[in-house]
């Protein structure tokens, strides 16, 4: 049969959108979300035909904006032929149900247009599975949406009728589905963490390009390893973590992994059922933290990001930020980024401009997590010193008779391969 949870026409052309504005959001926020709403929406190919601020006192439990805004939004959503009214809010299921019903149009919420773009994105399996779970566990508790044709039908048996048993056998089918698409995600989490421990047997550093969606991370990472990944300016481009190889002055390797785009109000569902693909940016030895420079909000998009790695228990990491589209920006822009991060780099994935300065802050904090040791190897033993190269920093070398001095930082799990060469300290 059809699935249910497609029920709603999928020839949803025209949106009408709803901002809020309540009296603890800093000015101007709900502003700057509705329009993040637009763009969201825009990226699904539909048209949005109005997009109203609604300044809200204190949330009504039947339709969160009041009897009253309510049907003056909706009389406004049936004038503009709306084909879906689209609220800036997590709303309830019951919230739901009551516009729906009122307005006869579909309505849907913040959640489920993040979810839906998501969904568009996803290509590998475990994005797939990933978007699926977390709509099986968002639509759990909105079935009835799908089923209102069938409350007029209800009987008077002990059984309570045709629409409540077809609504038990539909929940039952999602909580099947949500516990075989978890066993899947155990499973490709499974494969995951095979491939990283096959990849740690020659440990290289790594680090992880996190940042606000349509930052520029891709582009980041095209540029600095010469890889070809997806990198198109819209939302959530690419879902998939990629890795790649850049090779860094002294011949040493890092292993870069872009990951998805964070966002403002990330439904609480997907950071869990993305967990396996942002799990990379726990175990990287350092984030590089992309921020759109020619963007005005980028202040709340830092914000934003840092809550995220917070939430996923990576506050303590090193980050080194980044400021890329450097070569579009302003001075003005360039002066208030200053403020926000007086560390930062500013670069140009397009350009290429910074790029060498952010290679070589990777270098620095590379050799910063490792030790400093002074090594003497002997001339037939080239091909340690080949590695260790690959593998650490060589901050010196120096042939002398009896063998190659090196000093550098090396890997402490690389101990096997140039502990017997290392030199006891000097007294």
């Amino acid at each position: 049969m059809a699935d249910f949870l497609e029920s709603k026409s999928t020839n949803l052309q025209r949106a009408f959108l709803i901002g809020v504005q309540t009296s603890d959001m800093p000015d101007g926020e709900g502003t700057e979300l509705l329009a993040e709403l637009r763009e969201l929406v825009e990226n699904l190919g539909i048209t949005v035909t109005r997009a109203v601020l609604v300044n809200l006192r204190s949330p009504t439990p039947a339709t969160l904006l009041g009897s009253g805004k309510t049907t003056e939004l909706i009389d406004l959503a049936h004038e503009d032929e709306a084909d879906v009214i689209v609220i800036d809010e997590t709303l309830s299921p019951a919230q739901q149900r009551n516009w729906e019903k009122q307005s006869e149009i579909a309505v849907i919420d913040r959640q489920e247009v993040i979810l839906e773009v998501f969904a568009d994105r996803a290509h590998t399996r475990e994005a797939v599975l990933q978007v699926a779970l977390a709509r099986m566990e968002y639509s759990l508790p909105r079935l009835t949406r799908a089923w209102t044709h069938l409350s007029r039908q209800r009987g008077k048996g002990s059984l309570g009728g045709e629409g409540e048993t077809q609504l038990e056998q539909d929940r039952r089918i999602v909580r099947d589905r949500i516990t075989r698409l978890k066993a899947e995600l155990i499973e490709v989490r499974q494969q995951r963490d095979v491939q990283r421990r096959r990849r740690l047997r020659v440990p290289v550093p790594t680090a992880a390009i996190v940042g606000y969606t349509n930052a520029g991370k891709s582009s980041l990472l095209n540029a600095l390893t010469g890889a070809h990944v997806l990198a198109e300016n819209k939302l959530f481009a690419t879902l998939d973590p990629t890795t790649r190889q850049l090779l860094l002055r002294g011949n040493q390797k890092l292993l870069v992994t872009d990951t998805v785009g964070f966002i403002r109000r990330l439904p609480h569902g997907l950071v869990e059922a993305f967990k396996a693909t942002l799990e990379e940016v726990v175990v990287a030895d350092f984030l590089i933290h992309v921020l759109d420079l020619t963007n005005p909000n980028f202040a709340k998009h830092h914000a934003t990001t840092l809550a995220v790695l917070d939430e996923l228990g990576a506050t303590g990491k090193t980050i080194l930020t980044v400021f890329n589209k450097d070569d579009a920006a302003t001075d003005a822009l360039r002066s208030q980024a200053r403020g926000l991060a007086p560390d930062a780099l500013f670069v140009s994935a397009k350009t290429g401009a910074g790029l060498p300065a952010l290679e070589d802050h990777c270098v620095e904090l590379i050799a910063n997590t490792l030790a400093s040791t002074e090594l003497l190897v002997p001339h037939e033993r080239y091909d340690v010193i080949a590695r260790l190269h690959s593998l650490g920093d060589v901050q010196e070398q120096e042939h002398r008779d009896d063998g190659v001095y090196l000093r550098g930082r090396f890997p402490a799990t690389q101990a096997g391969l140039f502990g017997p060469f290392v030199l006891a300290p000097k007294r």
